[in-house]
């Protein structure tokens, strides 16, 4: 199926996405089970055709379908025909799966220095003191050349300075312990939750999202989310880390005609649960100029309430699925969904959202100079790939010829912070033997000269005594005589 824009199905015409405003955030939302997965997999498909690489998280599995091509069904017949697709072909996309455990994928690894002390504080959930011992430990780790790696050379670092904290203490501040020590307690439950599997080397390169099939389409990348979304808090800082890495990274390119990489944030209400006010700053700083790197973010969650008004302000391509209403506040829910649209005088748009059947949505896109059209009743087209996850086998078969799974599979273990630090202290350590023995040997060498003088003394005593005792009896023999 070509066209010149994403299609993403039928109002009361054909409605998609043109390339040129493909390059603007957006949203996808609504209840479980309504069809979110698979209006995703149609853009994501759209964005490949376009040739612009994709990064989606597949949280249930499904997405992995993307790698084989979908069956003919009556189902699909009559959407095409609703639909008015001519042309229409199942065909697979050029996919690869990472996986932060490398088990269902190409083994996603970052450093700490890459991370950073802040995001290594929202992933403990440190408080203000836990993260300024962070912050410390990081410092000092640079200032002395250390390569910070991964939890290791982190904990040793820290460690490191609670040891030393008398001699650091008026470089650095105080040192508390205790805080060192509540540290450590949320790194090893952190360690027990399978998070020290995403530190270490070699790190990821990002560029190797970015990258275009042999037929010209870009790349769908896969990650495995199925057990990174039981630790929602490592699975959030990492898509915010990877966002960070680009926006960081990535050169300026403007407005392009279309999107040079399009990243889909499934579960994103992960991503603002309970975040402080400085995090929230960051966040809306990367989503709001990430576009001129011409990177594009869709936020995938059941509720755009869920989104902070100052991003969702941000988002003009909008897709919404049904929304249940059965409380007061999901009521409410649902009226402030219905009023973030271009008003449709023709549509209900609060009364519609709880009425919506699977695969049907509200739909606003950006058209000419970047405004919102009108809101549509949207038929949701079906995808071109597998719906539901492949086999065990195909996964398997498609990892074997994969370049990056040989290439990110075998850990690198280098000298590091941990390993510096530990020869210093056993360094250290000897320093501390050797200057005892000295000391030992010191108040040695000051004892035996006592023990010499009372020697010399002695002997000194004796020859006199003798002396005397010769004398006297050479004078008692004369005396005789």
């Amino acid at each position: 199926m070509k066209s010149d824009m994403i299609l993403i199905g039928k109002g009361e015409n054909k409605i998609g996405i043109h390339p040129k405003y493909a390059n603007r955030h957006g949203f996808i939302a609504g209840a479980t089970g309504t069809g979110k997965t698979v209006t995703l997999q149609c853009l994501a498909e759209g964005f490949s055709s376009l040739g612009v690489p994709v990064f989606l998280a597949d949280v249930k599995g499904d997405l992995s379908g993307m790698a084989n091509a979908g069956t003919d069904n009556a189902v699909v017949q009559k959407r095409c025909a609703e639909i008015g697709i001519e042309g229409f072909e199942f065909t697979p996309f050029p996919v690869e799966f990472w996986d932060l455990f490398g088990l269902k994928g190409a083994k996603i690894r970052a450093t700490l220095e890459d991370m950073g002390p802040l995001l290594l504080s929202r992933l403990l959930d440190c408080n203000d003191v836990q993260e300024g011992l962070i912050n410390l430990a990081f410092e000092y780790a640079e200032e002395n050349q250390m390569p910070m790696l991964d939890l290791d050379d982190f904990s040793t670092a820290l460690n490191y300075l609670g040891d030393n904290s008398k001699q650091l203490g008026g470089m650095y501040g105080r040192i508390s312990k205790s805080s060192i020590a509540a540290i450590e307690r949320r790194l090893l439950g952190f360690k027990r939750q399978g998070g020290s599997e995403f530190f270490g080397e070699p790190a990821l390169d990002y560029h190797d999202f970015m990258k275009i099939a042999s037929d010209g389409r870009g790349i769908v990348n896969i990650l495995d989310a199925s057990t990174l979304i039981q630790s929602p808090k490592l699975y959030s800082t990492f898509l915010l880390w990877l966002l960070s890495e680009l926006y960081e990274n990535l050169p300026e390119v403007g407005d392009l005609d279309k999107p040079k990489f399009v990243f889909f944030f499934d579960e994103a209400h992960l991503l603002f649960d309970d975040v402080p006010k400085v995090f929230l700053d960051e966040i809306e700083q990367v989503v709001r100029l990430i576009r001129s790197k011409g990177v594009v973010i869709y936020f995938i969650t059941q509720n755009p309430t869920d989104i902070p008004d100052s991003v969702l302000g941000q988002l003009g391509n909008r897709i919404q699925h049904a929304l249940r209403a059965y409380t007061p506040k999901e009521l409410k829910a649902v009226k402030v969904a219905a009023e973030s649209f271009r008003d449709n005088p023709n549509l209900d748009v609060e009364t519609l959202l709880g009425e919506l059947g699977v695969g049907e949505a509200l739909v606003s896109v950006l058209g000419e100079g970047g405004v919102p059209s009108v809101v549509e009743h949207v038929t949701i087209r079906p995808p071109e790939s597998q719906i539901g996850p492949i086999t065990t086998e195909k996964r398997t078969e498609i990892l074997n010829t994969s370049q990056y799974y040989q290439q990110y599979k075998q850990a690198v273990n280098r000298e590091s912070a941990h390993e510096m630090l530990n020869k210093r202290m056993e360094q250290q350590k000897q320093a501390q033997l050797q200057q005892a023995e000295q000391e030992k040997q010191d108040r040695a060498s000051i004892r035996k000269p006592r023990r010499s003088q009372r020697q010399t003394y002695t002997e000194s005593f004796i020859k006199t005594l003798l002396r005397q005792l010769a004398n006297a009896i050479v004078k008692a023999l004369f005396k005789r005589r």
